[in-house]
């Protein structure tokens, strides 16, 4: 910046504004004039008011201390290349101050130790919305310049300091406007993984921590024990023309809106968790990454909860298709399937098991679908609107809302990747996919061997067709009618 200045004309600093003209030191020497220790005051020389403030900043009072290890203008500015925040090459730019120039001390656990600072502030800001928005090219974000200050740092205690208790919601409102009082309590700097968090915070992520395991741990079992179970009886597929209505239109249109949507979800999701993963970088084509990776992620959380909407509008306006929820219900009979099946697939029962119109994975899933769009639902908004949830509510609010967001995020992802897509992908008896979701349909001896009693019942009301694209044949001396789009087949509430 000065070179430019001078070749432009301007009064600027040259040389010998800096290092002298005849007394000329080395910068080890503690009398140069660009020593450790009299750099600011040289640089004060033209920059009166920021020396000013940088002689009161916590930096400068330690500098004054003598504290070898404190920053002076060129730790953080540079030297002979000093250029402008707004460079992409300076230390100074939005894009490098919290990692290349605060972090450089802060972030050294050899000075953390020495001089008793935290830790955990680097790391949590880069665990937190700003810091991943920022390495994902966000220049707007705030960085810690944007909190604590530039040249005028002060201790949190001193009523001066933008980061008092005081004046959190004067220094946060620059950014986050009308959120009052509120981001006075509890801490600022939170890491979910440590216990700096809100004691809810904690319990929140000691619950995912026991839940996931469990849950995934569950699924694996069961999964790999039925699959070797199948392989081993060597039963394989060898279905007949024989088709059964298992998903009418008004089911698979809500089914499709989550097939969009979720995996949307979860690529955008995981991309602002790891902005700098080799399978994020395709949304830098699109020019900034953080506006439209968060608009594609709003998007696909709108189509979720509209398909989810859609789901229950359909149900509530068609008599017929609400007998979908009566058999949805989880019953005794489902915990008493779920040990048939384990006791069948390790041959010590012998009978195998039979389920009626959905078994218990079936069921598990669909409720535990519900269940996490909801938490899902309510955490995102709650991080959507950030600017009304800080306004309402205390911050520990959105610290919550972040964990919960982040751990039912891996619970969700993991479940549809080793529940859902066994049943439907990799189970021997439906490999290489359940078409169901195309057409609707499935073949009739997915359920001649497991559910018998429910195709039987199909069978009566004329509901299983000769082929895969014949409408369905009414067999004689029946008054069902082939199936229309929007009506169900199944008018008794037991089907």
């Amino acid at each position: 910046m000065h070179g430019r200045a001078v070749l432009q004309g301007k009064d600027a600093a040259v040389c010998a504004n800096c290092h002298g003209s005849h007394r000329i030191l080395p910068a080890r020497d503690d009398e140069s004039t660009v020593s450790h220790w009299n750099v600011a005051q040289t640089c004060g020389a033209c920059h009166k008011e920021i020396a000013r403030q940088f002689d009161e900043s916590v930096h400068g009072e330690a500098l004054k201390a003598g504290v070898r290890d404190a920053p002076d203008c060129t730790n953080c500015h540079g030297e002979h290349l000093i250029l402008e925040p707004s460079n992409s090459a300076s230390a100074l730019n939005a894009a490098n101050i919290s990692t290349q120039t605060c972090g450089r001390c802060h972030e050294d656990t050899r000075l953390a130790l020495l001089y008793d600072l935290p830790a955990d502030r680097l790391p949590s800001y880069a665990d937190s919305f700003h810091g991943l928005a920022v390495r994902e090219g966000t220049l707007t974000a705030a960085n810690c310049a944007s909190c604590h200050g530039v040249h005028a740092i002060l201790r949190s205690s001193d009523p001066r300091s933008t980061v008092n208790a005081a004046n959190l919601g004067k220094t946060c409102g620059q950014c986050h406007q009308g959120i009052g009082e509120k981001l006075a309590i509890g801490p600022v700097h939170v890491r979910i993984t440590t216990g700096s968090a809100h004691p809810v915070v904690q319990w929140i992520r000691g619950i995912y921590l026991v839940i996931i395991p469990l849950t995934l741990g569950f699924m694996v079992l069961h999964n790999l024990l039925d699959w070797l179970a199948k392989l081993r009886r060597h039963r394989r597929p060898e279905y007949s023309q024989e088709r059964v209505i298992r998903m009418n239109l008004w089911f698979r249109i809500a089914h499709w809106g989550v097939m969009l949507s979720f995996p949307t979800l979860v690529f955008t999701g995981f991309a602002l968790k790891y902005p700098d993963s080799w399978w994020s970088a395709p949304f830098l084509l699109w020019g900034k990454h953080e506006a439209f990776r968060g608009l594609l992620h709003r998007v696909a959380a709108v189509v979720l909860l509209a398909a989810t909407l859609y789901h229950f509008v359909h149900l509530a306006v068609n008599q017929r298709d609400r007998a979908f929820l009566i058999a949805m219900l989880p019953k005794w009979k489902d915990f008493k399937d779920l040990l048939d099946v384990v006791r069948y697939n390790l041959n010590v029962r012998k009978e195998e098991p039979q389920f009626e119109k959905f078994n218990y994975a079936e069921k598990l899933e669909y409720w535990a679908f519900l269940w996490g769009t909801g938490v899902m639902a309510l955490s995102g908004f709650l991080l959507w609107f950030n600017n009304f949830a800080l306004r309402h509510f205390p911050k520990w609010i959105t610290d919550a809302a972040t964990a919960v967001h982040w751990y039912e995020a891996l619970l969700a992802t993991f479940s549809i990747l080793l529940w859902h897509f066994y049943m439907v992908i990799f189970d021997p008896l439906v490999y290489p996919m359940d078409t169901a979701w195309l057409d609707g349909k499935i073949s009739a001896d997915h359920y001649r061997h497991s559910r018998p009693s429910y195709l039987q019942a199909l069978e009566r009301m004329g509901l299983v067709t000769g082929n895969a694209e014949a409408p369905a044949q009414v067999r004689p001396g029946s008054a069902a009618k082939p199936e229309t789009a929007g009506q169900s087949r199944l008018p008794e509430e037991k089907l």
